[in-house]
């Protein structure tokens, strides 16, 4: 048997042993999702966001990038935080990064890997501004255990200076960002950032929402008429 046809088979598992538990779980589970959460989160496969938080189907929405980058020109995570926010309405956003991580690793050395230079230029970013806590770790582990951390933070308060989140602050009090970073050793989360609705960012990436001031479009699908 090839290793494709054992997660095919181990599908039809999981079928049955949800309908033991429940008969109408696939019924309740095709008729819409409203999940509290959108998890933003490495790409690495040692990191399912669902079993590490012991979550079910329909609890995370979900968006994976290699590092657990928010970048303002990524389309595919702008449209991920925009319908989590304006149409799902969840009440936190998660940025979880983990210790080990392949990307900071990478983003650490000097190598030339080819394409990915591009989107691993975001973390040699977040080092040169956090360079000089950095480089005053003498221990090589120890400082790329802290720029995983500094790496989810600065993502947090990437989420925070965009008008989707600016905007839901504004009108709706949510949601809460948070930072977290989990252990592979331990298997535990570690809460490195906060931001609850309305925490302050910087003067310059501020939006002003009144009338007179913002162009903002109106939610996802209310300027559709829908």
């Amino acid at each position: 048997m090839q290793d494709h046809e054992k997660l095919l088979l181990a599908n039809k598992a999981w079928v049955q042993e949800q309908l033991e538990h429940d008969p109408y779980f696939f019924d309740k589970l095709s008729a819409g999702q409203s999940p509290k959460f959108l998890w933003i989160g490495c790409a690495d496969s040692r990191v399912p966001a669902e079993q590490i938080t012991g979550t079910r189907p329909g609890d995370l929405f979900v968006q994976r990038n290699v590092a657990n980058l928010v970048v303002h020109t990524d389309m595919n995570m702008l449209s991920v935080l925009q319908y989590a926010v304006e149409v799902l309405k969840v009440e936190h956003i998660i940025v979880c990064g983990h210790y080990g991580c392949g990307g900071v690793k990478a983003a650490m050395s000097k190598h030339d890997f080819g394409l990915i230079n591009k989107w691993l230029r975001n973390i040699k970013d977040v080092y040169r501004m956090n360079a000089r806590e950095l480089n005053g770790i003498e221990d090589e582990n120890k400082r790329f255990d802290r720029l995983v951390e500094l790496n989810v933070m600065e993502q947090v308060y990437n989420i925070a200076q965009t008008t989707i989140v600016q905007y839901s602050w504004a009108m709706d009090n949510r949601p809460s960002i948070h930072g977290w970073v989990f252990d592979l050793k331990t298997g535990l989360i570690k809460t490195v950032q906060h931001m609850p609705p309305n925490s302050k960012v910087d003067e310059i990436y501020q939006y002003d929402f009144t009338e007179a001031n913002s162009s903002h479009q109106l939610p996802l699908f209310q300027a559709a008429g829908k």
